[in-house]
C-alpha cells in the first residue's frame, strides 16, 4: 500500500513541474505571424518585453516576437491548449524558449494576470485588428493549475494516512 501511495506521490509532483510553453511555427510566413501577434498582444498577452528597449525585443524579427507573444497569452490563459493554436500559427513545446536576457513566461502565475489595465502593449508596425482564423475561445481557464492542486492535497492526503 505504501508503494502505491508513493508513486501516486512522485507522478503528482513530476506532473506539477512539468513547464510548456507557445511557440510560433518556423514554417508561417511573416504576414500570418504578425497576424497572431496583433491578436494576442490586443487580447491579454503582455506585449511590453517586445517593444523596443524591452527584454525581448532582440532578436528583432517577426518569429521571436510572435513566439514571446503567443506564449505570454497562451500562459495567461492558463495553458490552455486551445489558446495556443492562432489559425495554426502556433504549437506548444516542452523546449524552454527563453534566450541570453529573455525569460519566457512557464507558468500563468509567471504571466500575471492577464490584465494590461485597458491599454495594448502592442509591437509598433504590427496591424491592429487582425485576428488569427479559427481562434477557439478559452473555456477551461486555471483547469491545468487546478489539477496540480488536487493531485498535491490529494497526495499528501494518502501520505498522512499511510502514515
Amino acid at each position: 500500500m505504501k508503494v502505491a501511495i508513493f508513486v501516486v506521490t512522485i507522478c503528482a509532483i513530476v506532473r506539477a513541474s512539468d513547464a510548456t510553453w507557445c511557440v510560433c511555427q518556423s514554417n508561417v510566413n511573416d504576414t500570418a505571424l504578425q497576424k497572431t501577434i496583433d491578436y494576442a498582444c490586443g487580447h491579454g498577452a503582455d506585449c511590453t518585453p517586445i517593444l523596443q528597449n524591452g527584454a525581448c525585443y532582440n532578436p528583432n524579427n517577426v518569429k521571436a516576437h510572435c513566439s514571446y507573444a503567443a506564449n505570454s497569452y497562451y500562459q495567461r490563459k492558463g495553458e490552455d491548449s486551445t489558446s495556443c493554436d492562432f489559425g495554426g500559427t502556433a504549437e506548444i513545446t516542452s523546449t524552454n524558449p527563453s534566450t541570453n536576457g529573455c525569460t519566457y513566461p512557464a507558468s500563468p502565475s509567471e504571466a500575471g494576470s492577464g490584465s494590461t489595465n485597458g491599454t495594448s502593449s502592442q509591437p509598433s508596425g504590427s496591424v491592429y485588428g487582425l485576428t488569427p482564423s479559427a481562434q477557439p475561445e478559452n473555456t477551461n481557464l486555471g483547469f491545468q493549475t487546478e489539477t496540480h492542486s488536487a493531485l498535491w492535497i490529494i497526495s499528501i492526503f494518502f501520505v498522512l494516512i499511510a502514515s
